[in-house]
């Protein structure tokens, strides 16, 4: 590792790695909040792999020291609201308000467990459920066709009802570009349409109310081959889109020149899920049924046309990835029943392990989780931690890291194919909360970017937010409580 003149840590492997400023004073981590009684816990990591994941989130969740210490007595930790704003009243910080850490303490106590109510309910399964950027926008895809935007604002009224074109299966994936004026989905096909949902009509029918242009995501090595694509996503900067197909590649779609600009055959089965790592778009992950989650560099593809690394820890395909946006961490949902918490620092130059054939026929799709598989772990498992409580079956259950504004990303949830939603503590591994209404699998989920409020989606068809206190009822006026 060696050090340059910016502040910054180069490692080995090339990477840029910011220097922590620790502070000596922080508290041990005793604020996790335990919901539900059957706490589950995670293969916690080791002392020299966790510490700066684990410094990392305190720094961004630790209240001032001072803070803790209104009235008599050694400070308390978790410190509470009470003492939090009598010291914030006394100035005891000095800074005369709360700091980043000190309201994502405050806000990160407290879940959004209670509820749920009804936001929309259709007759066919709701596959994707996502906030936008700023929370004023909720997305939901349905298998029927149909894809609803709703101003949150607003009451959840729907701003944009979408009758999908040309669709095969179902809505696979949506995602909505960063000025929340365009919107594209994708199903079991290799023409992603996007729609303008910035337009002044409520309904969206194709080529009838509005267009839905079709951004081609074959090329000539396809060889006519007509793949599905699982996962799409814009870049930061709205210019690109990144994509994952059951062809067992990613492409990357240039908006600006409407081409494809990038393809390639990234994994040896199929590619359920990708992202961009960051804001800057050089890195790409990617998650695939061979069990292999994959870093791209796109500043050295054209040299080398292979990944930066490979990172191996699954027993089973993986379903989903979400970064932590630093381009370092992720996590990633699997097969074998578990999330698991990834560095790339720690990436391979190739899959140098193989855990083995396995001694039992499953197929996730129609069949449970082999009882004999439950104990397994990987020979060469490189995550940093794993997380377990929950069930991914039947469909690509998506897991993400809570927001960085109201918790300093210290939780991990994910849905559940129990009908359940599940929230860990990233650091311990403590399953911290699950929230029961749902009667099917739910396969999205979405944490409000500043609110304490939480939105599932299941194959039952509903829709429903979760929030803290029965006072955030008035969001859903129109909607009956379920």
């Amino acid at each position: 590792m060696h050090a340059i003149s910016s502040g910054l840590y180069i490692d080995e492997m090339g990477y840029a790695m910011s220097r922590l400023e620790i502070e000596s004073n922080l508290c041990e981590d005793g604020d996790a909040i335990h919901e539900d009684s059957s706490s589950q816990k995670g293969k916690r990591p080791s002392k020299n792999l966790d510490n700066e994941i684990t410094q990392i989130t305190k720094l961004k969740s630790t209240p001032h020291q001072l803070l803790g210490q209104v009235g008599p007595g050694r400070p308390e930790f978790p410190v509470s609201p009470v003492k939090m704003l009598g010291g914030r009243e006394s100035n005891y910080s000095g800074r005369g308000r709360f700091s980043l850490a000190d309201r994502c303490h405050v806000l990160s106590r407290y879940l959004p467990v209670n509820g749920p109510w009804l936001v929309d309910q259709m007759a066919s399964r709701a596959y994707v459920s996502q906030f936008s950027a700023d929370g004023s926008l909720f997305v939901g895809g349905f298998q029927g066709s149909h894809i609803r935007t709703y101003n949150v604002d607003k009451g959840w009224k729907v701003q944009k009802n979408i009758l999908a074109k040309s669709l095969r299966w179902t809505i696979t994936d949506t995602s909505l570009s960063p000025d929340q004026r365009h919107l594209v989905y994708a199903s079991m096909s290799p023409i992603v349409h996007i729609v303008n949902v910035g337009s002044s009509e409520t309904e969206s029918r194709a080529n009838v109310t509005d267009i839905h242009d079709g951004l081609d995501f074959s090329s000539d090595d396809d060889g006519g081959y007509s793949f599905g694509i699982f996962s799409v996503k814009f870049s930061t900067d709205g210019r690109e889109l990144v994509a994952g197909s059951n062809g067992d590649s990613i492409y990357v779609y240039d908006l600006e020149a409407n081409k494809l600009s990038l393809r390639i055959l990234a994994h040896t089965s199929d590619v359920n899920t990708v992202c961009f790592a960051d804001e800057t778009s050089h890195l790409i992950y990617s998650g695939s049924d061979d069990s292999f989650c994959k870093v791209w560099d796109r500043r050295c593809l054209i040299d080398r046309g292979k990944p930066a690394g490979v990172l191996m820890g699954h027993l089973e395909g993986i379903t989903f990835i979400d970064t932590r946006g630093d381009g370092r961490y992720f996590i990633s949902n699997g097969k074998d029943q578990t999330i698991k918490l990834w560095d790339i620092r720690k990436m391979s130059s190739n899959a140098t392990c193989n855990p083995g054939y396995r001694s039992y026929e499953w197929d996730y799709r129609w069949m449970d989780y082999p009882p004999q598989a439950k104990d397994l772990n990987h020979p060469c498992d490189q995550s940093v931690s794993t997380y377990r409580g929950h069930s991914v079956l039947r469909t690509l259950i998506r897991c993400y890291f809570s927001p960085a504004f109201s918790t300093g990303q210290k939780y991990i949830y994910t849905g559940s194919h129990n009908a359940c939603v599940y929230v860990y503590d990233l650091v311990s591994g403590d399953q911290v909360a699950t929230l029961k209404h749902h009667k099917s699998p739910v396969r999205d989920c979405s944490w409000h970017p500043f609110q304490t409020m939480l939105v599932s989606s299941s194959w039952d068809g509903d829709i429903v937010r979760w929030g803290f206190t029965g006072s955030d009822a008035p969001y859903s006026s129109t909607k009956k409580r379920v």
